[in-house]
């Protein structure tokens, strides 16, 4: 089941980053994040009661952690999906975000996945570079050397940030009880919520923590498919490897880029959708040695 959940998990991050991305070109990042985790605290506080489970002071702690990784990896995915590229921002991000953990669990916690497993994980982290590349503008007539010159594109900096503390939000999560419930993912969203309003008050931008109303479809559907995506990591990560549920969640590239395709008429390249084959096969392999 630790596959299935974790295969669900990528498909709505991914909706939801996208849905964020969407939001944060159409207001302010920090309102996007404050508003959409304000939606998800209120979600999990009416799941609570059949879902809240008996959390210790260690799920308590490590669901602060995740808020504060949260905030960090939220507000800099969707100022990277504002200014950049949707169809780079999410995979370098993605990229990275599964690399961490799968450092983490094999350093740290000592895991040996089977050769399958690994082979697998070696193609879905191809799938992830493949779904990343985007085709390149041709150089033009008055800067024919275009080429030779290394710039990182918009939003690859917030992109890296973002995706270093994904990998810390899958680390922490990981470290709270099965007992624990809903809790652990509960005082994350309060935390977000606090630090991102801190933010803004600190930097007297407490206008920026609202929400045009543009956007407001938006930032609910990312808050609601945001709680229904770590939900399944939770689900995920307590019944399987750490390393191998990290890298298939953090497949979500593909769904973004699906839903870019049929809402925005994007088309992918071909190399994207051997990404997506190969994500595909990564998976099988993965599930085949489980």
């Amino acid at each position: 089941m630790a596959i299935v959940f974790s295969v669900l998990c990528a498909v709505v991050y991914g909706a939801s980053d996208f849905c964020g991305g969407l939001a944060s070109r159409r207001t302010a990042t920090l309102g996007v994040v404050f508003a959409s985790q304000g939606v998800g605290f209120v979600l999990l506080l009416a799941l609570m009661p059949w879902f809240g489970g008996a959390p210790l002071d260690g799920d308590w702690l490590w669901g602060a952690a995740c808020g504060v990784a949260g905030a960090g990896a939220l507000l800099l995915l969707y100022r990277g999906l504002a200014i950049g590229t949707m169809g780079i921002v999410s995979p370098v991000a993605a990229l990275l975000a599964a690399l961490v953990p799968i450092a983490y669990g094999v350093a740290l916690r000592g895991e040996r996945p089977s050769w399958l497993t690994i082979a697998g994980i070696a193609v879905a982290l191809v799938a992830v570079v493949c779904v990343s590349v985007s085709p390149g503008a041709p150089a033009s007539a008055e800067a024919p050397d275009a080429r030779r010159t290394f710039a990182l594109p918009p939003g690859m900096p917030e992109a890296f940030g973002a995706g270093i503390c994904f990998g810390l939000i899958f680390i922490t999560l990981a470290q709270t009880r099965a007992a624990a419930g809903l809790t652990p993912l509960l005082v994350a969203r309060l935390t977000t919520v606090v630090l991102v309003a801190l933010l803004g008050i600190a930097g007297g931008n407490t206008r920026e923590l609202r929400v045009a109303r543009p956007a407001l479809v938006a930032v609910g559907v990312c808050g609601a498919l945001d709680v229904a995506a770590n939900i399944c990591y939770l689900l995920a990560v307590h019944s399987g490897l750490i390393s191998i549920v990290a890298v298939i969640s953090s497949l979500y590239p593909a769904s973004t880029l699906a839903l870019a395709a049929i809402v925005f008429g994007e088309r992918l390249v071909r190399v994207q959708w051997a990404g997506v084959v190969l994500a595909l096969a990564g998976v099988a392999a993965i599930s085949a040695a489980h």
